[in-house]
């Protein structure tokens, strides 16, 4: 959140994630690219995905550098729950209906596999990140629904088990409980990771280095402001392919969710907690400097449904109606794209990009996929041709599982863009705004995207999105400028912070003779 719009008096919590306030003062100075390098393997992105891609090549004898936007895990990763789980929702019975019993049982094998690379990593690097082995239980109030999914985990490999007994905290007519997962703090996790990386004078980590460019071939190249990176192979493990081959952005799709890190009067409840749905709700515990209970939920499409900071609010009011809530000390928001077949892109890029990889579309599941991605990739890289990567395949076709919901969010796109478009031209020339307040108006036909910040200050920039050109919408929980199309979020200054989109929103001279928050004029 921009600082000229943080004061948000009527939401509780500071707005900043766990993860980020408590590395705070652990976080070393940025270390951007400076100068040309040639390795054997570049990666883009330093969150989960990207970095356990990294060390896993590293462990192969690949020489590699890692560039990262803004800072080591601050991006999805350092904002999510941190589940360290294979439960990903209603997912096996699904697998075992669409994909047959061989790929939902490689899907189960591979997260599981995945916890025990973790937990095997933070034995060797002896990282303190808060590992702790938990249950996990999906809960609901459909019986045979959570019965089917039961039947078909077990039938993966999964020791999960069928009871009636959780949540502790609300009703529920039944859950399956997954044994011997696991919670952790994923910055120290990888705070960790990125420090061994650097001690090897064959791997480096580079942060707040924006890449403008990548060019496959062989050798591809990785461009940035600082130098440029020569490869022999490129991974992209950003939320969203910065290079998209493949129509990524028409086959998946982006979905926010919002996290409260509260702390109790009382002892939390043990396990980890997840009741699908629209909205879902995710529940566990995170024992650090201090124990709080992390509450999570009220997801929605990027850019559409309505206010934010009532999403805020809505969790906040769920939670104090059913733990002993004695204060909500942070709240945060992320962010994560859903590929209709529910199943991640792990994989070779597309067509013409021989020696490009991408690791995208996990659903909300990034710990264990993140981990997965990077353990399939480094195996491919090095020759291993590891079989589970055929499921994850970015060009596979799965027009059963997926046509349905590729249409339905396909026509979504459309419809947001056609009627945002006419709103915007029907939207008179001026608006009162309020501090904190965003609007989209028109200025000459052109949809000009306003936002006050708490000083009073006009910030305007163009309201089309340069990614596919359909107009932003105001987060007002987040202060932020959102795609309803696509899931690009821009700062009011127009700053891209998440793609698609590559490029600011252009900046307009602010209109001196808009009228002040207090007034109006029409």
């Amino acid at each position: 959140m921009h600082e000229e719009f943080s004061r948000r008096d009527d939401l509780p919590g500071e707005p900043i994630s766990v993860w980020l306030a408590t590395t705070r003062d652990d976080d070393p100075p940025a270390e951007p690219l400076a100068d040309d390098r040639t390795v054997d393997v570049c990666v883009i992105g330093a969150g989960i995905a990207g970095l356990s891609t990294a060390i896993e090549l590293r462990d192969r004898g690949q020489s590699v550098a890692v560039v990262e936007r803004d800072r080591v895990a601050t991006g999805v990763t350092g904002k999510s729950t941190a589940k360290l789980t294979s439960q990903h929702g209603l997912i096996y019975d699904h697998l075992r209906r669409e994909f047959g019993r061989r790929q939902t049982s490689r899907y189960a094998t591979a997260q599981e596999e995945s916890i025990d690379a973790v937990e095997r990593r933070i034995d060797d690097l002896g990282i303190d990140c808060g590992f702790e082995r938990q249950p996990s239980y999906l809960y609901s109030n459909s019986p045979d629904e959570i019965e089917r999914e039961a039947d078909a985990a077990r039938g993966a490999g999964i020791d999960a088990s069928y009871v009636t007994s959780v949540p502790p905290f609300e009703r529920a007519a039944a859950a399956v409980r997954f044994d011997d997962q696991a919670w952790f703090d994923p910055r120290s996790y990888l705070l960790a990771i990125a420090d061994d990386l650097r001690s090897d004078d064959d791997a480096d980590v580079f942060e707040e280095t924006e890449v403008t460019d990548v060019e496959p071939g062989t050798p591809c190249r990785v461009r940035t402001a600082g130098g440029t990176v020569t490869a022999r192979r490129v991974v992209v493990a950003t939320g969203f392919p910065i290079l998209d081959r493949a129509g990524y952005f028409a086959r998946m799709y982006p979905k926010r969710s919002y996290v409260l890190g509260v702390r109790l009067d009382g002892e939390p409840p043990e396990g980890m907690y997840y009741r699908p749905g629209d909205p879902y709700r995710s529940v566990r515990t995170h024992r650090g400097d201090e124990t709080l209970l992390l509450v999570g939920g009220e997801n929605h499409k990027t850019g559409q449904g309505g206010s934010t900071a009532d999403r805020y609010r809505r969790l906040a009011r769920w939670a104090r109606d059913r733990f002993p809530v004695d204060e909500i000390a942070y709240r945060w928001s992320t962010q994560d794209y859903r590929p209709a077949d529910k199943v991640p892109f792990v994989g070779r890029a597309g067509a013409g990009t021989e020696n490009v990889f991408v690791a995208t579309g996990f659903r909300g599941w990034g710990m264990t996929n993140g981990v997965t991605a990077g353990r399939l990739l480094a195996a491919e890289i090095a020759g291993e041709s590891p079989p589970a990567l055929d499921l994850f395949d970015p060009l596979r076709f799965t027009p059963k599982p997926s046509f349905g919901e590729t249409v339905t969010e396909n026509a979504d796109a459309a419809s947001e863009f056609l009627t945002d478009w006419a709103q915007a031209l029907l939207t008179p020339d001026r608006s009162t705004l309020d501090p904190g307040e965003g609007r989209v108006f028109r200025e000459s036909g052109t949809p000009i995207a306003c936002a006050r910040d708490d000083d009073g200050d006009l910030h305007a920039v163009s309201a089309v999105c340069p990614h596919l050109y359909c107009l932003v919408e105001w987060n007002d929980g987040e202060c932020s400028w959102d795609c309803p199309c696509h899931g690009s979020r821009f700062a009011p200054d127009g700053e891209v912070l998440e793609g698609p989109a590559n490029e600011d929103l252009a900046r307009k001279p602010s209109r001196a003779d808009l009228p002040p928050h207090h007034g109006r004029e029409d």
